[in-house]
């Protein structure tokens, strides 16, 4: 029998581990305000994560992967699972034992001017952390500052300038120095590049391998654009409507993609060939509405493979093949 995800993991490599997170949204209405229905953002989502590696994140707009990563932070509450980082569950922790595990885990956020305060210089905004975990003197923060600069390719004297006078790609150096500024373990890229030109993208990519290889640092990075993804990460993980439905090798799901959602998906890549053509693979109706998730598979309403089985059972993540899982009854 294959393996299934939902069981605890084997190997003390493993930096995070979540398992059958939720996360849903109420709905209110009427007069007193009352619920009447949930948004399920995230479903049941489990994963595992290797310290030095990068896990991205990958599915159509909506489909639950920011929510993901902020609730794994608890920057949001989960509604419910389990979130183990370094063995130790975190989701019962006080406000007090949480602030301090934060040194361990950080984010740099999609937009990379509103993620910076305007009132603030660069220079305040990196020592920030620093001040508030009561790290060092005012002159070892000053220090570090500037260290942290020269570190993401920017100069010392940037740190009196303020976020309005850089440009996207700095902003967003600034914001990758401030997560790197209390030496954390994981960090959570939530589209880090998608605000910024091709050109630059490429730039802040390089940049997050090569501090990852000097850092030892672990990503969930989280994207839409799936050549940044293949580009980035060593292993992908494909959501479709709060749901994980495939996990494996970079490589290997680019190369042969197991569930119906992910081979859809990936088959509008575009090829850098004019003289070659890849069979694109048009997915009938619409994403149904998180507020009423079909019932059994989510993907079945527009899944070509789909039997009667699937709109009945919700298929378990399940080992296919040695570390390619699928959530597909047929696959």
């Amino acid at each position: 029998m294959s393996a299934i995800l939902n069981d605890p993991p084997q190997s003390d490599d493993v930096l995070l581990s979540v398992r059958d997170l939720t996360k849903y949204f109420p709905i209110t209405g009427g007069l007193f305000s009352r619920v009447v229905g949930h948004v399920k953002a995230v479903d049941g989502v489990s994963f595992d994560l290797v310290r030095g590696e990068t896990l991205g994140l990958v599915g159509e707009s909506g489909c639950g992967k920011t929510t993901t990563g902020r609730a794994v932070l608890r920057l949001i509450e989960p509604t419910s699972g389990s979130i183990k980082f370094e063995g130790k569950e975190i989701v019962k922790l006080s406000k007090s034992e949480m602030r301090a595990l934060r040194r361990e885990m950080q984010i740099i956020f999609q937009d990379p001017f509103g993620s910076l305060n305007p009132r603030m210089s660069v220079g305040e905004i990196i020592e920030e952390p620093l001040d508030i975990h009561h790290m060092g003197n005012r002159h070892e923060r000053e220090k570090r500052v500037k260290e942290l600069l020269e570190v993401v390719g920017l100069a010392s004297y940037h740190m009196r300038r303020y976020p309005h006078e850089f440009s996207g790609g700095q902003r967003q150096r600034v914001g990758i120095a401030r997560a790197l500024a209390l030496n954390p373990k994981l960090i959570v890229a939530d589209e880090p590049v998608s605000a910024l030109d091709v050109s630059i993208q490429s730039q802040i990519l390089n940049l997050l391998e090569d501090l990852q290889k000097e850092f030892g640092l672990t990503y969930l990075f989280i994207a839409h654009g799936l050549n940044v993804i293949r580009h980035i990460s060593d292993r992908v993980g494909v959501m479709y409507l709060g749901a994980m439905v495939e996990i494996a090798d970079a490589e290997e799901i680019y190369r042969k993609p197991l569930h119906p959602y992910t081979e859809a998906l990936f088959s509008a890549i575009p090829i850098p060939n004019p003289t070659l053509k890849r069979e694109r693979i048009i997915l009938q109706g619409d994403v149904p509405s998180p507020v009423n998730p079909p019932a059994g598979c989510r993907f079945h309403t527009r899944c070509p493979i789909a039997q009667e089985q699937c709109k009945v059972d919700r298929p378990i993540i399940k080992e296919s093949f040695p570390g390619h899982w699928v959530a597909c009854h047929f696959r």
